[in-house]
């Protein structure tokens, strides 16, 4: 790795070198597990092969795909997914914030990364015997929502290495060149998928759903190859000193660091919790957009993995240049702005599918644009609000917020689908979290430092 160091300046940081090749090893954990989310949840594997009609009841799908009982099962499927995530979702609410805690105190983050990452690899490889069938849908849909799991928790013990790579004033920088190589990770792995199906994928029988099975032991390879630099070459994180408790009273801790968080620094304290139901809902966008595609604008699996490389491109290139609006006009401002803007795009994807594909390509993308910059924007505001000396509690409990309202979008998809008993609803689902959170993010009103 290269010596070249980072250095950042200025009262408010402290003096120290970061050398450029351990950021650069910090980042390529997010580089080597983005396929997941892109290929396996979003665009490819859950998207196109888990809810498509070969996990249908063969006499349902006999009856063709303008019967509405066609549709009906069609929809099953897509809730059944989203139920499956929400289930999965309210176990990394209830883990994740006592694992996360214990890891801290015990100063083995890495350690805890790794078993996350192995377990999250061995998800993905098992894919492979999930067969073109009705009776491997709960395999299916099991393996990627525990996956979700470990992907999850994973992300708290990386959230929190930030802290060995950065110093105050450019942890910013360094967070958004994480987001930044997640998403053109997410392009790179879909353009080699587009490549190995335009390819015929050189001949091979893919049958009983063989091309799908392979793309995710391929995605399991992916994350093996470019996740060890972190482990070799990023030092672990120093324990808390706090005693061990037990698993009980790890909630009893986080409890009273709420209440003196409540009582210290409430304006922060209410930015975590806008915060949380906001990115909850991005996530909903990733792990629901295909869906909505291939189900309610009949993308096919090569348009559904352009859709996906587009918009890994335009959610990268808009992370990158956010940092100057950013900068312009505050990130507050910017992540209003944006989250309005993701409300409007996605009541156009939900109201305007009669009028065909082309609304898909254009307020998808949009949407898509909006994503990056408030999550690049919300880290750099949580640090430029964090107390000093407090950096790395506050962003475990930004971490930790996040994951104990995971449910909601995967939940209001659901319920919205089997209200309308419409995949295109599920739509609705998913803004009314975004709107949620851009109306509680009205009131944080945060000090000027």
């Amino acid at each position: 790795m290269t010596s070249e160091t980072t250095t950042s300046t200025g009262p408010a940081a402290s003096e120290r070198s970061i050398p450029r090749g351990r950021v650069f090893a910090w980042a390529l954990w997010d580089w080597a597990t983005q396929p997941y989310n892109s290929v396996i949840i979003t665009f490819v594997f859950a998207a196109v092969y888990l809810v498509s009609d070969s996990f249908m009841d063969p006499a349902v799908v006999a009856l063709g795909e303008d019967d509405p009982a066609y549709e009906a099962a069609k929809a099953d499927l897509s809730g059944s997914f989203g139920l499956a995530m929400t289930l999965a979702a309210v176990v990394i609410a209830l883990l994740a914030p006592v694992i996360g805690q214990r890891a801290d105190t015990s100063g083995r983050r890495k350690r805890s990364l790794a078993w996350c990452t192995g377990l999250l690899v061995l998800c993905m490889a098992a894919l492979y015997f999930v067969e073109a069938a009705p009776a491997y849908f709960v395999l299916g849909a099991g393996l990627i929502a525990v996956g979700s799991i470990f992907s999850e928790i994973g992300g708290v013990h990386y959230n929190a290495l930030i802290t060995q790579v950065t110093t105050p004033r450019t942890m910013g920088r360094v967070s958004g060149l994480g987001w930044g190589f997640g998403y053109t990770g997410g392009i790179v792995a879909l353009v080699v998928v587009v490549l190995l199906s335009e390819a015929d994928w050189f001949g091979m029988d893919t049958s009983n759903g063989m091309a799908y099975r392979l793309i995710a032991v391929g995605c399991a390879l992916w994350t093996v190859a470019f996740a060890w630099p972190l482990f070799r070459y990023v030092p672990e994180a120093p324990g808390t000193g706090r005693a061990a408790v037990s698993l009980l009273g790890g909630y009893a801790r986080l409890w009273r660091d709420l209440v003196r968080l409540w009582r210290e620094e409430r304006h922060t304290l209410w930015f975590l919790l806008s915060s949380a139901i906001y990115r909850d809902g991005l996530a909903g966008v990733f792990t629901f957009g295909a869906i909505i595609a291939s189900a309610a604008y009949g993308f096919s699996t090569a348009q559904v993995m352009y859709f996906g490389v587009a918009a890994n491109l335009v959610a990268g290139v808009a992370t990158m240049a956010s940092g100057l609006l950013d900068d312009r006009f505050g990130a507050r401002r910017l992540i209003l702005w944006s989250l309005g803007g993701m409300v409007v795009a996605g009541l156009a994807v939900a109201f305007l599918e009669p009028y065909g594909t082309v609304v898909f390509w254009v307020a998808g993308l949009v949407l898509c644009l909006f994503v990056g910059p408030v999550q690049s924007a919300s880290r750099s505001l949580l640090a430029r609000i964090s107390p000093a000396g407090k950096q790395g509690e506050i962003f475990g409990l930004y971490a930790t917020t996040g994951r104990a309202v995971s449910f909601l979008a995967p939940a209001m998809w659901w319920l919205a689908i089997q209200i309308t008993h419409d995949t295109i609803w599920g739509v609705l689902g998913i803004i009314s979290v975004i709107l949620a959170g851009f109306v509680s993010m009205l009131f944080v009103k945060l000090p000027v430092r």
